[in-house]
């Protein structure tokens, strides 16, 4: 793995990590992982592979990202106080986190250092996995999956709890200005 690689997927990691404490909702719970995935999905996405079984392969992992997503927004809670909402990632939703990204390293570690490389072509021939590129794809989409998914989970979630901490807010006074 190159220093980038490493540093993406840490990134990745600690945004997670950074949500075990509670904190405000606001546009960085968005735009920080969102920007992350942009960047690796612009770094390493050149083509998506079609032949054989590739798009087989891409969609399984892109499911499972979806899964892992879907599955790490419902499990981080998202509460009113003062009038805000606030975010705090539980150990359900940072396990499952760690499981995808974990899962993604381990791979490319095994496969560059581990000996893998030989037992993934072979998996590649058996199952008519066409290229190298058609595991990248597969992988850097799980990883874009599993944060969109998750991230938009969270904001469905919080519409609905915006509205409640609109609804119980106090009613501002209205001048009426025609007398």
């Amino acid at each position: 793995m190159t220093t980038t690689e490493w540093i993406t997927d840490i990134a990745l990691v600690l945004v997670v990590f950074r949500q075990l404490r509670e904190d405000r909702l606001d546009r960085r719970t968005f735009l920080i992982p969102l920007g992350i995935v942009a960047f690796v999905a612009y770094s390493y996405l050149d083509s998506v592979p079609t032949g054989g079984n590739d798009l087989v392969l891409i969609a399984a992992l892109a499911g499972a990202g979806a899964v892992l997503g879907i599955a790490g927004g419902v499990y981080t809670r998202i509460r009113p106080l003062d009038g805000h909402l606030v975010i705090k990632a539980g150990a359900v939703s940072a396990i499952l986190w760690v499981l995808g990204m974990g899962a993604r390293m381990g791979f490319q570690v095994w496969v560059e250092h581990g000996g893998g490389a030989d037992d993934v072509a072979r998996f590649s021939v058996a199952h008519h996995i066409t290229s190298d590129q058609a595991w990248v794809t597969a992988f850097v989409l799980m990883a874009v999956t599993e944060v969109v998914t998750r991230v938009g989970t969270i904001y469905l979630r919080s519409r609905g709890s915006a509205r409640a901490v609109a609804a119980a807010a106090p009613a501002v006074p209205v001048l009426d200005r025609t007398a």
